[in-house]
């Protein structure tokens, strides 16, 4: 938050842990606004970097009780809903692993954080939503 108060940004990126808009979707909801509204002071534009869900047939995914399916549809509608409802720009880098994932390994072996290619993915994802916004 000091940084956010002391500092000028043009783009503030926020991310939450990986199933934490489903798990605690109300906390998530309430952060969200309420970072909102900080990185809005400050003069910055608030981005939502929407996560991906667990490896589809992996570990952690089972571990979570959840199929890959459901996990990638309740993330994106929570990711979705809180940009409509803070008017936010959203990085949707969930679904760009859905839409990859049958095709490519974006994962570490864990199942859960992204290795070098899914990396990649979401970085480019993001910089594409601010770039197109940024020259809007």
């Amino acid at each position: 938050m000091e940084l956010l108060q002391n500092e000028k940004w043009d783009y503030v990126v926020l991310q939450e842990m990986s199933n934490g808009p489903i798990t605690a979707k109300e906390s998530f909801m309430q952060s969200v606004k309420d970072l909102c509204g900080k990185i809005r002071e400050n003069g910055a534009v608030p981005v939502l970097y929407a996560t991906w869900a667990y490896q589809k047939d992996g570990k952690q995914l089972q571990k979570f009780g959840i199929d890959y399916d459901e996990m990638y549809r309740k993330m994106h509608e929570a990711y979705a809903e809180a940009a409509e409802k803070n008017h936010t720009l959203l990085a949707d880098v969930g679904s760009a692993f859905y839409e990859k994932t049958e095709t490519e390994n974006l994962f570490n072996d864990d199942g859960s954080h992204p290795n070098e290619a899914g990396s990649n993915l979401a970085a480019e994802t993001i910089a594409e939503v601010i770039l197109k916004d940024a020259n809007a």
